[in-house]
C-alpha cells in the first residue's frame, strides 16, 4: 500500500512541475521500470490533491443508514400482522422491499417460520412407516421398477388461501407455534394428479365438492388407467390411504386389473404389492414437489 502511495505522490509532484501527462508517464517508466498509470488516473490524483490536499482515497460514505423510526414502523407492522409479506409491508410503509427484509433479519432478528401440517400418528404407525419406506427403497434399487412406478395424490385448495404453505410465513423473533383457524365449508376445488419418472398425468379437476369411492373409481377407470396402459405397460400404481381409495369397489378393481401392481391401503385379502402405512399422505413425492 505504501509503495502505491509513493508512486501516486511521484505522479502528482511530477505533473505539478511539468504540467504534462506524457512527461509524467515517461519519468515514471524510467523511475519504476514498469508501465505508467493512465492519463485518467494521473488527472484524478492531481485533482484530488488540489481539492483535498491528500492523494489518499476518500472514505466512501456508503448507503444512508435506516433510521430507528423506520425500524420501529416495520416492527409494529409485523407485530400487528405476523403473516404479512415483505412486499405488502413495503407498499404500506413506502420502504424498499430489500430494506424491509434486512430490517427483519439483521436489525430485529426476526425469522420467517413456515407452516407445517403434522399427522396425528399412533404408536403403531411409527413402526409401519419406516418399514414401508425401507421396502420401497429396496424396490427402487431396480431401475426398471422406478421407470414403471406411478405416484398419485389429490389436493384440496380452499379459496380462503390457508392451504398455501409455500407462500405463508409467520415472522417473529421466536417460533410462536401459531395455530391457524380453518374455515369450515369454505369454497374449494379438488384436484388429482399422477407422476412418473418422465411424465405428469393431470391435473384432473373434480366437479364434485366431496370425493367418494365411486367418483374416484370412475376417474381411475375412465381417465387414469387407460392413459397409463397406453404409455407405460406393466406400470405399478401408488395410492395413499384416503377413504375413496379404500372403497371396496376401488380395491376390487385394482385386484382385478393390477394384481401385485398396486400399492395402497389394502385389506387382508387384497392383492397389493405393498400396503400403504396409515395416516401417511406426507410420504408421497407429490406432497413435496407438486402441490
Amino acid at each position: 500500500m505504501a509503495e502505491n502511495e509513493d508512486k501516486k505522490a511521484f505522479c502528482v509532484l511530477d505533473y505539478h512541475i511539468y504540467q504534462s501527462v506524457v512527461s509524467v508517464q515517461r519519468h515514471f517508466r524510467t523511475r519504476f521500470n514498469e508501465d505508467p498509470p493512465s492519463n485518467h488516473s494521473i488527472f484524478k490524483w492531481y485533482s484530488n490533491f488540489k481539492r483535498n490536499g491528500c492523494i489518499c482515497k476518500k472514505k466512501s460514505t456508503g448507503r444512508p443508514s435506516v433510521s430507528n423510526e423506520v425500524v420501529e414502523q416495520v416492527r409494529e407492522s409485523f407485530m400487528r400482522s405476523p403473516q404479512k409479506s415483505t412486499v405488502k409491508c413495503s407498499r404500506e410503509l413506502g420502504v424498499p422491499q430489500p430494506t424491509v427484509w434486512k430490517i427483519l433479519r439483521k436489525r430485529l432478528k426476526f425469522k420467517p417460520y413456515k407452516l407445517q401440517l403434522l399427522q396425528a400418528l399412533k404408536e403403531n404407525d411409527k413402526v409401519k412407516r419406516p418399514t414401508f419406506c425401507e421396502s420401497m427403497q429396496g424396490l427402487m434399487k431396480d431401475e426398471d421398477f422406478v421407470k414403471h412406478f406411478v405416484f398419485s395424490d389429490e389436493a384440496t385448495f380452499h379459496l380462503c388461501g390457508k392451504v398455501n404453505r409455500q407462500n405463508v410465513r409467520i415472522w417473529g423473533s421466536e417460533n410462536q407455534h401459531v395455530y391457524i383457524v380453518w374455515v369450515r365449508d369454505s369454497p374449494k376445488v379438488n384436484v388429482f394428479c399422477a407422476i412418473t419418472y418422465n411424465n405428469v398425468y393431470g391435473p384432473f379437476f373434480f366437479m364434485e365438492q366431496t370425493i367418494n369411492g365411486m367418483i374416484f373409481l370412475d376417474v381411475m377407470t375412465e381417465w387414469l388407467l387407460p392413459q397409463l396402459e397406453q404409455d407405460l405397460p406393466n406400470f405399478i400404481l401408488q395410492l395413499d390411504g384416503a377413504p375413496p381409495h379404500y372403497h371396496l369397489e376401488v380395491r376390487t378393481e385394482l385386484n382385478n386389473q393390477l394384481p401385485q401392481r398396486w400399492i395402497g391401503r389394502a385389506g387382508p385379502n387384497d392383492d397389493a404389492l405393498l400396503t400403504w402405512p396409515p395416516r401417511s399422505p406426507d410420504i408421497t413425492p407429490c406432497d413435496y414437489f407438486l402441490w
